[in-house]
């Protein structure tokens, strides 16, 4: 069978995409951030995983406010990057794992997840930035399995689902029929609110309390409601979704623990609340 070796988490702003294109890594502004992710790098080349499975949120690409999924999985063989336009470039391609995306859809079925099956889909920054970020030499060493979760137009999915979510993907991973080591990827910012009145809210206190509690207590998010984690964490903060369906996805009890490999806090970029994080399974 597979195996799961661990979870990620990173940021996802367009504008590290810039960065990268303009070589401003080691710049005061951007250095702090990106000093998080050599360890993370080192950890992923003595692992080398041979999957990556990202839980993202589309930003118009794939789903807009007419019509968006709770939960959408892609099953393509590839899937093209199409972003904004302001971050890099240009992007090759990331190669999908079709056996496991239809592993995991038929597995997240069962479990009486209805999700959308996308056998075409559109990727942006938010699954591209992550992979250039861990891997910024080259192509991407990995194939990829999408999982897309709403965090743009309520009704939004709970902290209990999304956790329940990564439950059942990583249950779907550990059954693959394969001989292939897998991680689990979270894709989206802390806190942070890019709108409204509150533009530019940041509550570190609940942000280095939520990382935390990734490591030691990863249920502890799922007492707060959809609003209550927006009141916390302004309305974009609700991304750390894709960090419990991770952490989920991971496992707990029966032997399924983790231990943390590598962590990294920093504000702000762009008013976000940035964080990077890798979690090995033991």
């Amino acid at each position: 069978m597979a195996q799961l070796i661990g979870g990620l988490g990173t940021s996802h702003i367009p504008a590290i995409g810039g960065a990268i294109h303009k070589g401003l890594q080691q710049t005061p502004y951007w250095k702090p951030f990106f000093d998080g992710f050599p360890p993370i790098q080192k950890w992923l080349g003595e692992k080398k995983p041979d999957v990556m499975v990202i839980f993202y949120n589309d930003h118009g690409l794939n789903f807009f406010l007419d019509k968006m999924p709770t939960f959408a999985v892609g099953a393509a063989r590839e899937y093209v990057n199409s972003d904004e336009g302001w971050g890099i470039p240009s992007l090759e391609p990331l190669k999908g794992d079709i056996d496991l995306s239809w592993h995991i859809i038929n597995t997240l079925i069962d479990k009486e997840f209805d999700v959308v099956t996308c056998q075409e889909m559109l990727v942006d920054h938010a699954c591209s930035l992550p992979l250039k970020l861990l891997y910024p030499e080259g192509n991407y060493p990995v194939t990829v399995v999408p999982v897309c979760i709403n965090t743009v137009q309520f009704p939004l999915p709970s902290a209990k689902r999304c956790y329940a979510l990564g439950k059942a993907v990583g249950e779907a991973i550990r059954s693959w029929d394969s001989s292939k080591t897998v991680a689990v990827l979270a894709s989206g910012g802390l806190s942070h609110q890019l709108d409204g009145e509150r533009a530019g809210f940041i509550n570190k206190e609940f942000d280095l309390q939520f990382l935390d509690s990734l490591e030691s207590n990863p249920e502890w998010a799922t007492q707060f409601s959809v609003h209550e984690l927006v009141e916390k964490t302004g309305t974009q903060g609700v991304e750390l979704l894709m960090w419990l369906a991770m952490r989920g996805a991971l496992g707990t009890g029966g032997g399924s623990k983790v231990k943390r490999v590598t962590g990294n806090y920093h504000i702000p970029i762009s008013n976000t609340a940035t964080a990077v994080l890798a979690l090995e399974t033991v």
